[in-house]
């Protein structure tokens, strides 16, 4: 077996900082298109996470027949509570309370005080069975609604366009023709409940002038006890009802964001190949440029195999670099941030698979973006690139 000797390492970390112009042009490049990747992953994790936190195993919802996942349409009786719990004997049941929590849910304009314009936002008129169905809910900061009063998700501000935390304990929103003073801040485990406002159901009806319910959000004894419910939902026919599992509901609505996805995807693989084009071009001008000394070193004994590693290593050296500042950037930056969305808000993800996609993607760029170049210049006979050089 023949065996070829290799450039010192150090040879490939020296000669990046021959040329500091060019190596901090290339990295800047490269961390740039890992930064871009990082966000565009990081949405679709965040997407997905927000849908995937919302529902529980053991939860279900009951709305009207053939409104989809269109809540804000749904329109039920609300004498419809106590007729659910009343003949599903699947539905949980503590201390004589039943985990029925009767919901009233839309989208309409929230004008702030501080503000000119105002801006969509979703409403959820609700009760005290709201926090044993939505066991994920906590309240952070102040009380539950009184008379009045409504308490808002953490990304409640995003949606709305503002900044995270720009509505306070003290604020008053104004909607549906009536003001509300905030209470409390909830926090919803980053489901799509944090971009939502919550008021007390009997005060959001009055304002609206309706007496009917969005929706029934029901907690079962187990998620086997689901069929009870939907067997009740279809042979009352005189409710016009349908039950769904709520994690099919939301199930349902990822799907319905499976374009935007794919989209998101779409943009990663044109970002890698603009990032990848790019990395041709800036490693073609730096090895083509060293067409002397990369024959030099074939001439005192190196093997062609042996100058390819060492240019190798210098782009890869590169690529781990940009791969490592951009995760850094990303984490400090990035994670966390708010988006909009007609669902509500949610926060983009950095976590383990963000970063993983991210980096490989630069290290693939490290790879792809100086092997072609390395392959044409050791390719140039030796006394022409001596010549040259």
């Amino acid at each position: 077996m023949v065996r070829f000797r290799l450039l010192p390492w150090h040879y490939a970390v020296r000669n990046l900082f021959r040329r500091p112009a060019r190596t901090l042009l290339t990295l800047g490049a490269l961390t740039t298109v890992v930064v871009l990747i990082l966000v565009v992953v990081a949405f679709v994790h965040g997407l997905e996470r927000s849908l995937a936190v919302s529902g529980e195993p053991d939860a279900a919802v009951v709305f009207s027949l053939g409104m989809g996942e269109n809540l804000e349409y749904s329109a039920v009786d609300a004498a419809t509570r106590g007729i659910v719990a009343a003949n599903v004997a699947g539905i949980r049941s503590r201390w004589g309370v039943d985990y029925v929590s009767p919901e009233l849910y839309l989208g309409t304009n929230i004008e702030l005080e501080y503000r000119d314009e105002p801006a969509l936002g979703l409403v959820r008129g609700v009760t005290a069975a709201a926090l044993l169905v939505r066991r994920n809910v906590q309240l952070q900061h102040g009380r539950w609604p009184e008379a009045g009063e409504a308490i808002v998700g953490q990304l409640a501000a995003a949606k709305l366009g503002l900044p995270p935390g720009r509505i306070r304990v003290g604020d008053v929103v104004r909607f549906e023709g009536r003001s509300w003073r905030i209470s409390g801040v909830f926090s919803a485990a980053g489901g799509v409940f944090d971009s939502e406002i919550w008021c007390r159901l009997d005060e959001l009806q009055q304002a609206m002038k309706r007496q009917d319910l969005s929706l029934l959000a029901v907690t079962l004894v187990d998620r086997s006890r689901f069929a009870e419910l939907d067997l009740f939902c279809k042979q009352r026919l005189d409710l016009n009802l349908q039950a769904m599992r709520e994690t099919e509901y939301f199930a349902n609505l990822g799907r319905h964001y499976r374009p935007v996805r794919m989209m998101a995807w779409v943009v990663v693989g044109l970002v890698a190949t603009a990032g990848v084009v790019a990395g041709l071009n800036t490693m073609y001008g730096a090895v083509l440029g060293r067409t002397g000394e990369l024959a030099t070193l074939q001439t005192i004994g190196f093997a062609r195999r042996a100058v390819a590693v060492s240019l190798l290593q210098e782009g890869v050296l590169l690529a781990a670099a940009a791969s490592l500042i951009a995760a850094v950037f990303a984490v400090a930056a990035v994670d966390q941030m708010p988006v909009r969305c007609t669902m509500g808000a949610f926060a983009l993800r950095i976590d383990g698979g963000t970063l993983l996609v991210g980096c490989s993607v630069g290290w693939l760029l490290g790879v792809v973006g100086t092997l072609p170049p390395a392959m044409r210049a050791l390719r140039t006979p030796l006394v022409e690139a001596l010549r040259s050089g």
